[in-house]
């Protein structure tokens, strides 16, 4: 593949025979980029040339093991060079690919790896140990490669690359075949393998990384999101491989103090990271451009929505926009965003050119503008199934549409605004009432670091709205904060949607990527 070509109405040319490996890592070599530093981790700067080295030289270990076209890897990896080594190495080798979440149990482990039926898991070694309690109950894994200084009895990455040949060609797949999968977080339930195809990554990375967020060879980005999710996986790897950029890793955990850190040690020009990052950094006064990047032009948030007074506390301190958008595991990336000059706080933005929608009744028609309903979308990077998951495949993905479970509508200037998960909903009084709204006016109070919202039935078996409320470093809750709060919410939305109860914790349930899983709270 040579070029990406987009029409007056965005369609992506990509030929039938087709491996992405040779798009994003390959042509760069061609290109004259193979000087130039594709990545840096905590083992230092990586070049293209190298990169390239590396993904051939993993592609053929893969190859050793005796797997063959189609087989699927499960990657349990942290965020180094050899995360993109591992991952476009199996690519080009015809293999599958599966990242898995670093922040897991040894359960969940056990589960996914025996739903993907991996016959080889790449692990780095400081997570092995959620490894090997599960082995022995794992019957279609035949072979532990461990990335890292130690074997620990497995075989080592880099014993494998070194013996491998630093020549591949890539494996004669096209662009219908199946890439990689990656696991939904789970934040309504059990995590279910959505598979893409090769298509898929080059499709967000022009339609979004380089239509809408506008990276260029130039750019130095930072994802606080991990590369094992979606959100990640193209903010780290696939956006600055398409453009020529470089990325900047970090292995640890997106800690605001570490974020922070890797922001004025690396001067990277685009940040993503997610709402609750966003308003832990803000938390600290301290925190502000001058302790950051002095290169920052623009940030990205998703995962879950921004707050509105979050966006707008951030761009005021760092001076860099927020862009905020929606995107998901089953279709790879954002499809639904903020851009540059059109920033709407408290939206989704608008469209991303290349992808189409429309929110739908409960009963599939078409909801008139200003009506909420479920948001569904059409575009080039969707997801073509979860596997093993019939029903539920059935349920998300309807010919050309997938069907998000977001409920939005679209308000009079045709931004679009979240009212929140379909099973998050609440009927209040025969009026439906938004999660998302009632915690974004609780997050407006200067005492509130975070919240969530779910239904909770009064003495008369009437569902209402209870909040629970993390309150920012050095607050105390009470009868009279939570009097206080409730006014607060009562003064910024119709008062049938205040939090009738409010209860303060520590921390709020969430997935490794950020999103509150309200389920947990429903059953407390």
């Amino acid at each position: 593949m040579t070029q990406h070509v987009l029409n007056a109405e965005p369609t992506l040319d990509i030929p039938r025979d087709y491996n992405a490996a040779t798009w994003f890592i390959d042509r760069h070599l061609t290109e004259g980029r193979g000087a130039k530093v594709a990545c840096i981790d905590v083992g230092g700067s990586h070049t293209y040339a190298a990169l390239a080295e590396r993904v051939n030289r993993c592609g053929n270990a893969l190859k050793g093991l005796g797997l063959a076209m189609e087989s699927r890897v499960g990657m349990i990896m942290l965020d180094t060079v050899d995360f993109p080594a591992v991952f476009w190495g199996a690519i080009k080798a015809g293999l599958v690919p599966i990242p898995l979440n670093t922040l897991l149990t040894s359960s969940d482990y056990g589960y996914m790896l025996a739903d993907s039926r991996v016959r080889t898991v790449v692990v780095s070694e400081p997570l092995l140990d959620k490894v090997t309690p599960i082995l022995a109950d794992l019957p279609f894994l035949e072979t532990v490669v461990v990335a890292g200084a130690a074997p620990h009895g497995h075989l080592l990455l880099s014993d494998l690359a070194a013996k491998a040949s630093p020549d591949l060609a890539p494996a004669p797949t096209t662009r219908d075949d199946v890439a990689f999968w990656l696991y939904s977080s789970g934040s309504t339930g059990a995590p279910k393998g959505a598979v893409h195809l090769q298509r898929d990554l080059p499709a967000t990375a022009v339609l979004y990384g380089e239509n809408v967020l506008g990276v260029r060879e130039t750019d130095v980005v930072f994802s606080a999101a991990k590369l094992f999710f979606a959100y990640g996986l193209g903010n780290g790897m696939t956006f600055p491989l398409h453009a020529g950029a470089t990325a900047v890793l970090l292995h640890d955990r997106p800690t605001p103090e570490a974020v922070m850190k890797m922001l004025k040690d690396h001067q990277p020009t685009i940040f993503y990271g997610v709402p609750t990052l966003y308003g832990s950094i803000l938390a600290d006064p301290a925190n502000g451009r001058a302790a950051a990047s002095q290169a920052l032009r623009i940030c990205t948030s998703a995962g879950e929505a921004l707050p509105e007074e979050v966006g707008k506390r951030w761009e005021e301190r760092f001076g860099a926009a927020i862009l905020d958008g929606l995107g998901s595991t089953e279709m790879l990336h954002i499809f639904l965003s903020n851009r540059h000059g059109d920033v709407v706080y408290g939206t989704s933005g608008k469209p991303v050119p290349g992808y189409e929608m429309k929110i739908v009744a409960d009963d599939g028609r078409e909801q008139p503008q200003g009506e909420m309903g479920e948001l569904v979308v059409k575009g080039p990077s969707s997801a073509v199934s979860y596997w093993n998951q019939r029903e539920k495949s059935l349920r998300t993905f309807r010919g050309e549409w997938t069907y998000t479970g977001d409920k939005y509508y679209v308000d009079d200037q045709g931004y679009y605004r979240y009212a929140g998960r379909g099973d998050d909903m609440l009927k209040v009084g025969g009026i439906w009432v938004s999660p998302f709204e009632v915690e974004a006016a609780l997050i407006g109070h200067d005492k509130v670091l975070e919240a969530a919202v779910v239904g909770h039935a009064d003495a008369e078996g009437l569902i209402k709205p209870k909040a629970y409320v993390v309150l920012k470093s050095g607050g105390s809750g009470g009868e009279i904060l939570i009097e206080e709060l409730q006014a607060f919410v009562k003064a910024k939305l119709a008062p049938y949607k205040y939090p009738r109860w409010i209860e303060f914790v520590d921390a709020l349930p969430k997935t490794a990527t950020g999103k509150i899983q309200r389920f947990k709270l429903r059953t407390k």
